[in-house]
């Protein structure tokens, strides 16, 4: 098992979701501005499943894109010129969808920031269950 290196008390310093919307458990690796690497450990009481799909819980894929969107945000707000800030979403770009992530999967996400002009920037990110590609998506941020 990688080694924490931020557990979701820590990432609340960082960013500035909560519960429910904090969908981000542990970092395991960051380099500031430039990538991060952080896991959700998808549980069968995730807010989502009662709705979708009852009797086949599937997480929606826009809600692993806001995983992704979360991981990289960290990475962003843990440079010390925008401690305090908040990301929004400019854009999302290049989504694929490529397995199902169920109940007891633990979903790795893996963002890399890929161009940053001022407040804007994109984010390249990939997020693998066991090294099955799940999703992929270029994610467009602004830094208010």
């Amino acid at each position: 098992m990688p080694e924490i290196l931020y557990n979701r008390e820590q990432i609340e310093e960082l960013i500035p979701h909560r519960d429910p919307f904090l969908l981000i458990d542990e970092i395991l690796e960051m380099e500031p501005g430039k990538k991060v690497v952080a896991v959700k450990h998808i549980k069968e009481d995730d807010f989502w499943f009662k709705g979708h799909f009852p009797g086949h819980p599937v997480t929606p894929g826009v809600l692993m894109i806001e995983m992704l969107a979360q991981a990289g945000c960290a990475a962003m707000l843990a440079l010390p010129e925008n401690k305090g800030k908040i990301g929004f979403f400019g854009g999302i770009d290049k989504a694929k969808f490529k397995r199902q992530v169920v109940p007891g999967d633990t979903l790795r996400l893996e963002v890399e920031i890929i161009k940053v002009k001022g407040p804007i920037g994109i984010g390249k990110g990939i997020a693998t269950v066991d090294g099955q590609k799940a999703v992929t998506a270029e994610i467009t941020f602004a830094i208010k």
